[in-house]
C-alpha cells in the first residue's frame, strides 16, 4: 500500500471520529542485525535518533494541531520512548500494552540462529510462534552493542500471537474515548505489536498482520470509513 496521503485527505478522512496514528520507533543495532528486538531494552543508533527527528515532522506537516498530552501512548522501551521525545513529543502516557511481541527464546537472535539451535526448520515467528522453541533455549544473556553499551537480554517462554492480539485491544479501548471525541491518538512503539493491532482493529485475523510492511520511524494512520474500520494511509 503505498503512501498517497496528503494533509488535507487526512484530516478529512479523520474528520468526525478521531485516527489512531501508528508510529514504529527508529532504527536500532538489532533492527540493522536483523536479530528479533521484543522486550529487550536497546537504545536508538544515531540513523534512529534522526529518523525520530524527520518521522516528526512528517507527522506535524499532516496533523497540524498536533496530539493532546492524553492522546499520546508509548511503549515504555526505551527505543520507543526516545522515538517519541525526538519526534517532538516530550509529553506522553506510558502504555504496557504497547510492549513488543515477547519472542520468549527467540529474543536477540537471528531467524537462522533460531532454526540451527531449535531444529525447527525456517523457523518463522508468525508461522511457529515463540512456544515452539525448545526450553534448553530459554537462558538469559549479556549482549555487547555496537556502540559498547550491554544490554540484558531477558529470554522467557514468550507469547502467542492470539495474546498478542488480545493485549492490542487494550490499546484501542484506552484510544476509543478520544477517538470518539474527534481527537487522533498518537501510538509510538514496535513494528509487530502495531501491525498486530492493525489486524485487531480490522477485525481480521491476526495472521494478516504478517502482510503489513512497516519500516523503521514510519507511521501509519488508522480510521473508519462508512462505518468500517479501515487504513488510511500506510507506512507513510
Amino acid at each position: 500500500m503505498q503512501n498517497n496521503g496528503t494533509k488535507e485527505s487526512s484530516q478529512k478522512e479523520c474528520s468526525k471520529q478521531g485516527c489512531l496514528v501508528l508510529l514504529r520507533h527508529g532504527q536500532t543495532a538489532w533492527s540493522v542485525s536483523g536479530q528479533h528486538t521484543g522486550r529487550t531494552d536497546l537504545p536508538l543508533t544515531e540513523v534512529g535518533v534522526e529518523q525520530a527527528k524527520e518521522a516528526g515532522a512528517r507527522l506535524q506537516c499532516v496533523f497540524t494541531k498536533g496530539f493532546d498530552e492524553d492522546c499520546v501512548l508509548v511503549s515504555p522501551l526505551r527505543r520507543a520512548q526516545q522515538t517519541a521525545q525526538f519526534a517532538g513529543f516530550a509529553s506522553y502516557t506510558i502504555c504496557d500494552s504497547a510492549l513488543e511481541w515477547d519472542y520468549g527464546a527467540a529474543e536477540g537472535r537471528t531467524r537462522a540462529d533460531i532454526s540451527k539451535l531449535s531444529g525447527v526448520e525456517a523457523w518463522d515467528v508468525w508461522k511457529h510462534g515463540p512456544k515452539v522453541l525448545p526450553s534448553h533455549m530459554v537462558s538469559d544473556a549479556k549482549e555487547v552493542l555496537p556502540s559498547g553499551e550491554t544490554v540484558d537480554v531477558h529470554r522467557t517462554s514468550g507469547e502467542s500471537l492470539q495474546e498478542v492480539s488480545d493485549r492490542t485491544q487494550k490499546i484501542i479501548d484506552m484510544a476509543m474515548p478520544k477517538l470518539k471525541l474527534g481527537k487522533d491518538v498518537l501510538v509510538v512503539a514496535h513494528a509487530h505489536v502495531l501491525r498486530i493491532l492493525t489486524a485487531r482493529w480490522l477485525g481480521v485475523n491476526p495472521d494478516f498482520a504478517r502482510l503489513l510492511r512497516m519500516d523503521t520511524a514510519h507511521y501509519s494512520v488508522l480510521g473508519t470509513y462508512k462505518g468500517d474500520n479501515v487504513i488510511v494511509h500506510w507506512n507513510c
